[in-house]
């Protein structure tokens, strides 16, 4: 789409607990999309009553998590007869749940840590060390990396807050990476090493951390072989297939200490903010911020003809 005189409603804020991160998100396509000529206007969505300008061409979904990421504001738009960004809603829905989507893991040969699904009030039976995951939420909210007996009660007590049905999925240590999706194209591999030992909220976030402390070191492309680079890129292309993924994506993977890559989750809409991973990676790719905003744009155009 030529987005000259194109207009553009920037979806932000959202009712979830990444409300902060939408809004810096959303303030950086913004900038992106007005830079190609497109009139935009920024929404702050706050709940399911959602006031969009007149005659937009399309609206860009920049809310993570809780509301933007599961499937509820595409099925809203969609009703409206609204064009919108990213995938629809069966597959944003899907990919958003992490038991479902291990499901489809499991189903298509994509490596995936072992797993099984636990009610919030039982004992997992895998053995120590695991990560007990909350299954709908984003950005590490709800995650707890366990390896000692004395952890197990208040990490699972921690993550009942957020549901009663819990992911409970075998702990790889090793390399933490993560590739970007853009269609049927794979980014350069992104290495995290976060300072804190896991990449968590403040560490991808540093900017909203009042406490201080936080951040990350990132790497891409990633210092990793040629032949893996490529092993790694191919899993995660079947991983967003197995999930009938067509748009854009990025895909969380832990590289075992024996060089196996494993994939964890996939994010359908990543963060877009200054400090994010897929901007990073696809400059490294050679794809500028505003073109990769203006990508994301035709790839979802093109996934839902009007």
């Amino acid at each position: 789409m030529e987005l000259q005189g194109k207009k553009i409603a920037v979806l932000k804020g959202g009712p979830g607990s990444e409300r902060a991160v939408s809004f810096a998100t959303g303030a950086g396509v913004a900038k992106a999309l007005r830079s190609l000529g497109a009139i935009v206007a920024e929404v702050d969505v706050e709940n399911t009553d959602i006031v969009l300008p007149d005659d937009i061409d399309v609206a860009f979904i920049a809310i993570h998590g809780t509301f933007g990421e599961d499937g509820q504001l595409q099925q809203i738009l969609e009703d409206r007869g609204i064009c919108y960004t990213g995938e629809g809603v069966e597959a944003s829905r899907l990919a958003f749940d992490k038991i479902p989507s291990k499901q489809r893991f499991t189903q298509h040969g994509v490596a995936t840590p072992q797993w099984e699904v636990i009610r919030a009030n039982r004992q997992p039976n895998l053995p120590l060390p695991y990560v007990i995951k909350a299954p709908r939420q984003g950005s590490t909210v709800g995650v707890y990396i366990v390896k000692a007996e004395s952890e197990v009660a208040p990490a699972l007590a921690e993550a009942a807050t957020y549901d009663d049905e819990l992911l409970i999925e075998q702990f790889i240590p090793g390399r933490e990476l993560t590739i970007g999706v853009l269609g049927d194209f794979a980014l350069p591999v992104l290495e995290i090493i976060p300072k804190s030992g896991f990449y968590d909220f403040n560490d991808k976030y540093p900017f909203l951390n009042t406490q201080g402390g936080g951040g990350a070191e990132h790497v891409c492309p990633a210092a990793i072989p040629g032949d893996l680079t490529s092993k790694i890129q191919d899993l995660a292309l079947l991983a967003t297939r197995s999930l009938g993924l067509v748009v854009y994506s990025r895909v969380d993977v832990m590289l075992s200490q024996r060089n196996e890559p494993f994939v964890l989750e996939v994010n359908t809409i990543p963060g877009m903010t200054e400090a994010s991973l897929l901007p990073e990676a696809a400059a490294a790719a050679g794809i500028t911020y505003p073109q990769l905003c203006a990508r994301i744009i035709d790839l979802s155009l093109a996934a839902r003809p009007q």
